[in-house]
């Protein structure tokens, strides 16, 4: 018999949910049958809809063994390693400023060395998380950023922080999201791109088609220009919808594509920016986050802006092409 109390971190969630997550390897009917028969909360049988509060003491009437069959092993965090800087960071949440290289989540080509895995490295290295006595809980991120786009990504420290940061994201207008980048051409004024796109997974590159079109997913984009110098514009850039590629395929679209980006960039463009700056990928830095209509636990985070600067070889290309901008 396994036997544990519910953490705050388990708390508010189905029992049903709870063990998907305790058991991730287990199939859906074994879940079931479990529940059924071999949990019990507080000494008895409760159904799969029963709410877990804090405090509960939970029974599963299976092997340590069995148990350890369907459960995710857990990464070994390096907690030496730490190549994010931090722009904000409380009880609940911590917004870090990714570097040009690093992935948000591990894929095939990296598992191990993520930002994911190094926030979460560097909370286990200060106390603030434990695998060891968490049984399901592990901090995240938020929103993601593309291998080479510098800049902020949010984490949740705790269950419901994260519950709401990931509320905020899905209702939109809750966190504004800015970016700084450089395009080709001249932008006199303002742009609202309202367009859908189809990813191709196999090439991971997107398609951007017509809002009219019946497939693909709705996205926007607004553009701001902030200085322009002959065929460059510095702009920013508000993410309205957060989708794969997004700012980089959309702008392509509109004739202003990102300078330094390799899959919807322009090649020549692209090859004088090597040439002159050595810059050989995109020029996208998530800067600006704008807290809005925040529910609890971050009603104190209403109205509050968290920045990051342009990481310097970006900040030098700025300063060549448009001088200093306020």
């Amino acid at each position: 018999m396994l036997q544990f109390t519910v953490g705050e971190n388990e708390a508010n969630q189905r029992l049903d949910k709870f063990l998907k997550k305790y058991l991730k390897g287990a199939p859906l009917s074994y879940i079931y049958k479990l529940i059924r028969k071999d949990v019990k909360i507080n000494g008895k049988r409760m159904p799969i809809e029963t709410i877990l509060s804090a405090g509960d003491q939970v029974a599963i009437y299976i092997t340590q063994e069995e148990a350890d069959s369907y459960r995710e092993r857990k990464m070994a965090y390096n907690r030496s390693k730490r190549q994010f800087g931090i722009a904000f960071e409380d009880e609940n949440l911590i917004i870090v400023e990714k570097p040009m290289g690093l992935l948000t989540h591990g894929d095939q080509t990296e598992k191990k060395n993520t930002l994911v895995n190094q926030v979460t490295g560097y909370l286990a290295e200060k106390g603030e998380y434990d695998p060891r006595t968490e049984k399901t809980f592990v901090p995240a991120a938020v929103n993601r950023l593309d291998r080479n786009t510098t800049g902020l990504v949010v984490f949740g420290k705790n269950s419901r922080t994260l519950q709401t940061l990931n509320k905020m994201i899905r209702d939109r207008d809750h966190l504004k999201k800015y970016y700084m980048t450089i395009v080709g051409g001249e932008l006199k004024k303002e742009l609202i791109l309202k367009d859908k796109m189809e990813k191709d997974e196999r090439s991971n590159t997107v398609r951007v088609v017509s809002r009219e079109s019946e497939a693909g997913k709705d996205m926007e984009t607004i553009v701001r220009p902030l200085a322009s110098k002959g065929n460059f514009t510095l702009v920013e850039v508000e993410l309205v919808t957060g989708r794969t590629h997004q700012i980089r395929a959309h702008l392509a679209r509109a004739g202003h594509p990102v300078i330094g980006d390799s899959k919807y960039g322009d090649p020549s463009v692209n090859r004088a920016i090597d040439r002159k700056y050595g810059l050989t990928t995109q020029f996208l830095h998530a800067y600006r986050l704008r807290f809005t209509n925040c529910a609890p636990p971050l009603e104190y985070m209403e109205g509050r802006e968290v920045t990051a600067p342009l990481p310097p070889a970006l900040a030098e290309i700025r300063k060549d092409l448009f001088g200093e901008v306020k």
